[in-house]
Order: structure tokens, then sequence, then C-alpha cells
């Protein structure tokens, strides 16, 4: 990385090679020679080198800027993985004190503090050093939790009640049934939610959430933002989500945080969360003259009036499936040819059983599938045995065709896998893990694609890119796909028609369609009690302020999935 010009040094044999930056001159002949792909020159804006917040070490991530402190406010950060997000909540924390760029001196406290004099912040580092500021910080990392604690959801949070909120905490976040279940035999939506009741139980000044609605559905995560907002009142909240109608719907101001991942972050300056989601959907940030973004992400209105191939691709009868239990019906319905049907549904009422029906994998007990057609299957929950790296699984996997336009250039290249080409399959994060079980599942030849919550671990980027390639290949090849996800977001950008699935979760789940966007969306956000709105100027889904008069209005007309044209 270079705000000037670095070369590269050869020290002593068996020692690292280390790039000078002040002596190079930007050529890019050790990029090309570097066998391994090891080596980047990133050039940072020279005037950025004066906000430089956080570096961990010499030619590493650099994080520019600290976001606006905001009482009262939930403040977000919305950004691509890699730039800095968390970093931010951990110097925010206390947990990572900022070095100024001196990573190879000692962390000093009173530095920050001089360095802030005078401002907001360092009346908020001088506080938080001191003890006199109470912060809670919730990790991303709540599959970890097993991994760190022991006990049930139920001991966890009564050891950390600090105030005889554990019954509140309990009924709030739905956790009742599930207080006596070890966290080693817990879903992901009850460690997300136990992560979260361990933050909320806690007496704070400050509360920040890195990643709170993944393992959620809709339901939930507009539960856990209404708790969210009511914390907020008289306290600092700052979040990190991914969820952009979530973000969207909680969120008072926003910060978007843009550079190179990996490499440096950037955080801009705080504007209205509208204004902020129109910003990274644009790619461009107008205020700063940046380009965060070489295309828009466009959404458009959804009709009744779906143009339809008229082809059947494959049908079903009636089905009844018992999975111990849990008791599944699903009501006949088809998909036709270059069809890409949405499902919606809470968790726990049969998505991914159908779905497992589809692909083969499980046989219903009652009804059957009339065409059988072949399939690609990403499972839910992903994992890999195999032993090598990211390229040799994709080369063994696709053999010839890996070099062909259509893998390389609609799939590799947006999902951004030569990045991690060289990277171990059983090292990779859950995140870099997505997109290759994504790419993996697109690649291969098939009639109907399936794909179970492909958008779980991405960042928004990623998520917008990967409902780009899905409908992409659907359209140029003329195939079909069935997506079971809850970012509201992802399935109106990639859905022709919805399945909606309702019920009891974990006793009983209906589903119901294909039906059209329209009847589809009404169906499902009346039952989680919520209402939608078009933006005027991108034309992305809205949630309505609970109470509000178009919420009032549109439930009083049924009218929940957007206005009337």
């Amino acid at each position: 990385m270079r705000s000037g010009t670095p070369t590269i040094e050869f020290p002593e044999q068996d020692s690292q090679a280390v790039i000078n930056e002040p002596l190079c001159i930007g050529c890019g002949i050790c990029v090309h020679r570097c066998p391994f792909g090891a080596i980047k020159i990133i050039t940072v804006p020279d005037e950025l080198n004066r906000e430089l917040v956080h570096q961990y070490s010499q030619n590493s991530f650099r994080l520019y800027s600290l976001p606006q402190i905001s009482a009262s406010k939930v403040v977000a950060l919305l950004g691509q993985n890699g730039l800095g997000k968390s970093t931010t909540l951990r110097i925010l924390s206390g947990i990572t004190i900022p070095n100024f760029g001196n990573f190879e001196r000692k962390p000093d406290k009173d530095a920050v503090i001089d360095y802030y004099q005078g401002s907001v912040m360092g009346d908020y580092f001088k506080r938080l050093y001191s003890g006199n500021l109470r912060v809670v910080l919730k990790d991303q990392n709540v599959d970890l939790i097993p991994k760190v604690a022991k006990g049930t959801i139920g001991g966890l949070l009564k050891a950390s009640d600090q105030s005889g909120k554990y019954d509140d905490i309990v009924a709030r976040l739905n956790l009742t049934n599930s207080v006596n279940k070890d966290v080693t035999s817990c879903s992901g939506g009850e460690l997300q939610k136990l992560a979260i009741g361990l933050s909320l139980i806690k007496d704070a000044d400050v509360y920040l959430f890195d990643e709170m609605s993944s393992y959620l559905d809709i339901s939930e995560r507009i539960n856990v933002a209404g708790i969210i907002q009511e914390i907020s009142r008289n306290r600092i909240v700052m979040v990190v989500e991914h969820d952009l109608a979530l973000m969207d719907w909680i969120a008072d101001e926003a910060h978007l945080v843009y550079g190179k991942t990996g490499a440096y972050g950037i955080i801009s300056k705080q504007r209205t969360t509208n204004k902020a989601i129109n910003s990274f959907l644009e790619g461009y940030l107008r205020e700063e003259n940046t380009r965060i973004r070489s295309y828009s992400i466009d959404f458009s209105e959804k009709t009744d009036k779906r143009t339809k191939s008229g082809a059947v691709l494959t049908e079903w009868s009636d089905l009844n499936t018992d999975l111990g239990d849990f008791h599944l019906s699903v009501e006949s319905g088809r998909i036709e040819v270059g069809e890409v049907v949405g499902v919606l549904g809470k968790n726990a009422l049969g998505k991914s059983s159908f779905v497992k029906v589809l692909a083969g994998v499980l046989s219903p007990g009652k009804g059957e599938i009339a065409q059988k057609v072949t399939v690609s299957y990403k499972p839910q929950y992903i994992s890999s045995d195999f032993d090598g790296t990211v390229r040799e699984l994709l080369y063994q996997t696709f053999l010839d065709e890996m070099d062909s336009g259509m893998i390389k250039n609609e799939i590799i290249h947006p999902l951004d896998l030569e990045e991690i080409y060289d990277k171990v399959v059983k090292e990779l994060s859950g995140g870099e893990m997505q997109r290759l079980a994504i790419a993996l599942t697109l690649g291969k030849k098939a009639d109907l694609y399936l794909l179970d919550e492909p958008s779980a671990h991405l960042d928004s980027s990623y998520r917008m890119s990967a409902s780009r390639i899905i409908k992409r290949v659907m359209e140029n090849n003329r195939t079909s796909a069935l997506v079971v996800d809850h970012d509201v977001y992802f399935i109106d950008l990639i859905s022709d028609s919805l399945m909606i699935f309702s019920g009891s979760p974990g006793i009983d789940g209906t589903a119901r369609g294909p039906m059209p966007m329209r009847a589809g969306m009404n169906m499902f956000l009346r039952e989680v009690g919520v209402t939608f709105r078009r933006d005027a100027l991108t034309k992305r889904p809205r949630i309505n302020k609970t109470d509000s008069r178009l919420d009032k209005t549109q439930k009083e007309s049924g009218n929940y999935y957007y206005s009337e044209a």
C-alpha cells in the first residue's frame, strides 16, 4: 500500500521481503513476478494520512477516521466486509487502542485522549479509559459461542443478569422454550438471540451490535430491532448490519465505509440512513465525489403481470411429509422454465425440507413430483471435507469449463473468488465459503437451481452481487431457480414469484405457491405484521415505521406490499 512510492527490500536469507514504501515507484513489476499473488500495490490518497486512526503492522490494513458518536440515536455502519467496521467497534469498546499508524509502539491511551482533546471523541475516550463509560459489544461470530462458553442459554443469561432483566429478556427474545438447551445443541438463531440477550441484559451506556440479524427470520429481526430502538433512548447505540431493509428501519443515521478490502477502510461523513443506502446502491458518494462500485444496483416495480414462459419445468401434487414430530404440507404447484421463485417464511416451517424434497434428498410421504429434472443444490448449512485449495476444488469440479467465459466472467470474477484461490477450503470464513458454494452451484449445468439461504454470511455488497449473478445465469441459460432467504431486498431483486410458508414453527408448516409477487408478499407481510413501501428514488423496498400513517393506511387497505400505483 502506498501514499507515496513503495519498493521491496530483500533482507538476510530466511527472512521476509519487506516493501519499503518511501522508495517504491509503483511500477508493478513485483506484483507480476510474485508466483503466489501475494503482492498488491494500492495507492491511497496522500491527504488521508492525516486521518489515519489505526494500522495493524507494516503494509497491513489501515483504518481512516472514526464514526460520529450520537446519543439517543441508532447509528449504523454500512459497507463491505474487510473495511474495518468490526475494528471500529473494537476501538469504540476499548478492546483495540488506536495507534495512529505507530504500530511499532505500545498502544497509549493517553495519546488517544490527547489526539482527540477538545472534541466529542476526546470526552468519549477519556470516560471509556477511566472506567466511567460502560460499553457492551456483541460480536458477529455467534457460531463460536459453544467453543468459548459452557452451559445452557438460561444459565448463561442468569450469570450475566445485573439488574433482574432475565425474565423480560427471555420473553422478548422468544427464548422461553430454549432456556434449558445446552449451547452445543443450539441452532444459529438461538445462538444469535443468546448473544443479543447477553448484551441487552447488562446495564451499559454504549451498546455496539456487530451483525445482529444472521440466522434470524424477518419477524425475529424486526422484533430484535424494536428492542434495540428502545434501548437507544439516552444511550449510544451503533450497529453493523447487512440487511439493508432492517438497517433502514432501525437506524437514524449511517456512515458508509469504503476502501479496498483487507487493505484500507475509510469511514464517510454521517448521513441520514435513507441517503446512505441510496448512495450505497448507486455506488457513488456525491459529497466525497468518490465511486465505490463500477455499477449501480437497480430495483423495479413488481406487478402481477409477470411474463410467463408457458413451459412447465416441474410440478408437484399436494405433498405431505412427517419429519419426527414436525408435519409439512405443500399445496400443489409448478415452476416454469426461466422462472426464479423466492421462498419466504419464518424459521422451522419446513422451507429447507421442501428444498431437499425437490433435490431428491428427502422423499415425500404422500404426493409426487411429476417431472424429474437435473438439479444443482446448495444446502442451508455448508461445509467441505476437501483438503485442497479453492482453485483446486473449482478446477476439479468444472474441469475444462473452468476457463470458459461463462464460468469466469459471470460467476468467478463477480464473486471475487480469484482473491481466495490459494486459500485452503477448510480454512475459509463463513462469507468466503458461501461465495464458493454459490459458484459451485451455479457453475454446474442443471435444469433447476436450489439455493437455501445464499445471502447468509455475505455482506451487503456480495448479497447484491449474488442476486445479480443468480438472475443473470437464469436469464442467459433459460433455466429456473428456487431461492430460500430472509433478506427481503435479496428476494425482491431476484424473484419472479413467491412461495410462502406459514404455520407453527417446529410443529407444522404449510407451503403455498408459487404465486405472483404482490399476492405472496401481502400474505407473508400480513403474518409478520409489517408493511413496505417503495423508495421514490431507487424503488427499493422500505419498511414503514410501526403505527405510522402509511403503515396504518396500508394495513387497513390490506395492501402490505407497497401502495398501489
